[in-house]
């Protein structure tokens, strides 16, 4: 493997997920070859269904998430209103304690939306390094380049002549590092990696010039050229180079192909779209309950909102200007994420929402009781009306079992003098009598 080794990503955690993503595309690259249809472009689109099928548990539990946002979030705004203006300590906690019995109720997270992004994050970053250098992680596609290459680095001002190509200039400093060198063999296979890079970005003018500067290699060069064709080629676009990029090789060219520049533009404008199509689906937080306005002041409803108007026009730049590899990978994605969100849509419209509370609840109440601070009349504070909004498990749990028994032990004597009063007088008090008795202390104890 240490002729892959050096045009790989080596980044922190990116350059392991992309390695680990290579050896998938690799997989999926040599089964397509098996059936006769090799292409990078449907590699990346398979590819993606077989990680949005991985990630399938943490996407319904995020979706999952939002559905229960936009439910409870009328709840979370009537907490932050009633604490407006309050910056103390005492109620900060008490609008934290409130807002955390409000998740627990609906048994979700607050951090539950972080953890797919966290996920994603890295094999979005990854997969484009994969994509940016596919002959490094799929071998079937660097043996395309090697007949070439191998032949092309002992031809005396080769070197020299690769810099000047216009896709050189994403390689600057492979060119500069000291193991471009013919002193030993670790420096040959580097060069012939550099080379191969280069190749890999070149434009059909650097493939012209090629040919012209070694035109002994004429046969090497087509071969070369009509096997990357099968391979990176997908609908007449090369998924190496971005629209933009190609939009300008059409343009510049005399010959200009109308239906690539149409279908470079199209990449970008199919991800937004579809970007907006996904984001339309996903259940949005109410806003509307309150009838008062109050939410349009809501920093966090307004920072959401304006993300989910720019999140399909920065696809769209983001596409536009990275390889279309990226862009098919954007398109596939979202598609495929709005036929899972219709269907978990479905799924979670159909959940009865009180048994989902009632199951928070109990669970909660378990939570609770392991800390030491359940108390009888708890699920009344968190799951009760609007009156009782403002009660905190702290205050819920605030007598402590040494408190309660203290408490008994009054009452006891209390009972124990009024008898022993009562007697003198010489009544008698049933056992009804006495309950009411400890009752009326209780009553007047609390107060």
């Amino acid at each position: 493997m240490l002729e892959l080794v050096l045009t790989q990503n080596s980044t922190f955690i990116i350059g392991p997920v992309a390695k680990l993503l290579g050896f998938v595309m690799q997989g999926i690259f040599w089964v397509l070859d098996k059936i006769g249809i090799p292409n990078i472009g449907l590699s990346i689109i398979i590819f993606t269904v077989v990680i949005y099928l991985l990630l399938l548990p943490l996407t319904i539990k995020q979706q999952k998430f939002s559905k229960m946002s936009a439910i409870m979030n009328p709840e979370i705004t009537a907490i932050q209103n009633k604490y407006k203006g309050k910056n103390d300590q005492d109620s900060m906690m008490k609008m934290q304690e409130e807002t955390k019995a409000v998740y627990a109720k609906y048994g979700v997270s607050p951090s539950g939306s972080c953890l797919q992004l966290l996920i994603q994050m890295p094999i979005l970053f990854a997969l484009y390094r994969v994509i940016y250098a596919i002959p490094a992680y799929v071998p079937q596609v660097k043996e395309a380049y090697t007949a070439l290459v191998d032949k092309l680095i002992y031809i005396k001002g080769s070197p020299e002549f690769m810099q000047t190509l216009s896709s050189a200039k994403y390689f600057t400093k492979q060119f500069s590092n000291k193991n471009f060198t013919f002193d030993t063999p670790e420096g040959i296979t580097y060069i012939s990696n550099t080379f191969i890079d280069v190749l890999n970005r070149a434009t059909s003018a650097d493939w012209a010039a090629l040919r012209s500067r070694f035109s002994m290699l004429g046969s090497d060069i087509s071969t070369t050229i009509t096997t990357l064709n099968r391979y990176n080629n997908f609908l007449g676009l090369n998924i190496a180079f971005s629209p933009w990029e190609t939009i300008k090789m059409q343009w510049a060219s005399s010959d200009k192909n109308w239906g690539i520049i149409l279908l470079a533009v199209a990449i970008p404008l199919l991800s937004a779209a579809t970007q907006w199509v996904n984001l339309k689906l996903t259940p949005q937080a109410n806003t509307n309950n309150q009838g008062n306005g109050e939410n349009d002041n809501n920093p966090m409803m307004s920072s959401m909102k304006m993300m989910n108007n720019m999140m399909p026009l920065m696809s769209a730049f983001f596409c536009f200007t990275l390889p279309i590899g990226m862009g098919l990978y954007w398109i596939a994605g979202a598609v495929i994420r709005s036929i899972q969100q219709i269907a978990i849509n479905k799924y979670i419209d159909s959940m009865n929402l009180d048994e989902i509370i009632e199951k928070n609840r109990k669970k909660y109440e378990e939570k609770l009781k392991k800390k030491g601070s359940f108390t009888d009349n708890i699920s009344k504070k968190l799951y009760g009306n609007s009156e009782n909004t403002g009660k905190t498990v702290k205050e819920a749990s605030k007598k402590s079992e040494e408190e309660i028994k203290k408490e008994r032990e009054k009452a006891n004597e209390y009972l124990k003098k009024t008898e022993s009063k009562k007697k003198n007088d010489g009544s008698k008090k049933s056992l009804a009598d006495r309950v009411n008795m400890v009752k009326d202390f209780n009553e007047r104890n609390s107060k």
